[in-house]
């Protein structure tokens, strides 16, 4: 049964939101060339990063993925550095070096997006080992995709954590499609959640559209990390709305199960739908909320092109030489 208090909710909810229309807005500003280079929209997958967040603290850690921006918004982002850095600019993260796949906040326990695939597996495992010297019962979360599994860095890493009983959270974002190979079909068992027998740690299979689940979910591994216990491995089933990026159309996909998934298991429709049944919201406050965040996201995109180009001359003045 959820601990989640009302307010808790309604944060929950106003996240969910707030993803999804940072995440259109992205996908305009990129159909009409304001946002370079790649882009991986999270639409669909929203319930994983904001039920996952809400289950850790604001010092804790998380490690994302090439489809990080919902992580990062879970986890605190400033909506305005991150528009900024799609779009290249000064302002942005990383000062416009890092684009999509890249952005990072350490002081929120954001250690960064990363462009390989599995490529922040690994990191997490340094991060576990921090967590544990450091005494503070600290956490980390770390999210990779259905395809990062069959990597071997993924055996390699939870094998390690599991022997050092280092506190991580290992999210996979099951959303069925490696760029465009069916997980049914690179996936020798049935659920990935299935493997963590191999590494002698707890392992779960959750609905990645209801962020209640997820977060009863990961709030159960989080409490066995702080104790000491060490890793968890959890299988949120997902399923993204778009092609890998904007540019691929899908056509590798059934209509039926993108209707299925955009209709019945949407999960800003059915989390928001829920609490108005609930009466945890009305359906006025939550027309409030939507205009709200509009808002501040088209106020972030009014940043972001306002914002200063980078200057060439100091493009290298951060990058360390060996």
């Amino acid at each position: 049964m959820s601990k989640l208090r009302k307010k808790d909710k309604i944060s929950m909810l106003r996240t969910l939101l707030t993803i999804r229309r940072f995440e259109e807005k992205t996908i305009q500003l990129y159909q009409t060339a304001k946002i370079w280079g790649y882009l991986h929209p999270y639409l669909g997958q929203e319930a994983v990063a904001v039920g996952s967040c809400q289950a850790i603290d604001k010092d804790d850690y998380i490690v994302s993925t090439h489809r990080g921006h919902g992580h990062c918004i879970a986890k605190g982002g400033d909506l305005n550095k991150m528009m900024a850095e799609l779009l290249g600019k000064k302002t942005g993260y990383c000062k416009g070096r890092g684009g999509s796949m890249h952005i990072a906040d350490t002081e929120l326990g954001i250690l960064g997006a990363n462009g390989i695939v599995g490529g922040g597996i690994p990191i997490s495992v340094g991060a576990g080992f921090g967590c544990k010297f450091d005494k503070k019962g600290r956490v980390t979360i770390c999210y990779f995709g259905d395809g990062a599994a069959n990597n071997g860095v993924f055996h390699e890493s939870l094998n390690m954590a599991s022997i050092f009983k280092l506190p991580v959270i290992y999210i996979c974002e099951n959303n069925l499609y490696g760029i465009s190979m069916c997980s049914e079909d690179s996936v020798a068992c049935e659920n990935i959640g299935d493997r963590a027998s191999a590494y002698a740690m707890p392992g779960d299979i959750v609905d990645g559209s209801d962020p209640e689940e997820v977060y009863d979910s990961v709030s159960k591994a989080v409490e066995l990390a702080r104790k000491g216990k060490g890793p968890s491995l959890i299988e949120a089933k997902a399923y993204r709305f778009t092609g890998h990026h904007p540019n691929d159309p899908a056509e590798y996909r059934d209509k039926q199960e993108v209707d299925y998934h955009k209709g019945e298991k949407d999960p800003l429709k059915n989390y928001s739908k829920k609490l108005i049944d609930q009466k945890v919201v009305s359906k006025k406050e939550y027309a409030d909320m939507e205009k709200e965040i509009q808002n501040l996201v088209d106020q972030s995109v009014d940043f972001a092109e306002k914002s200063p180009e980078p200057e060439l001359d100091k493009f290298l003045e951060e990058v360390k030489h060996i």
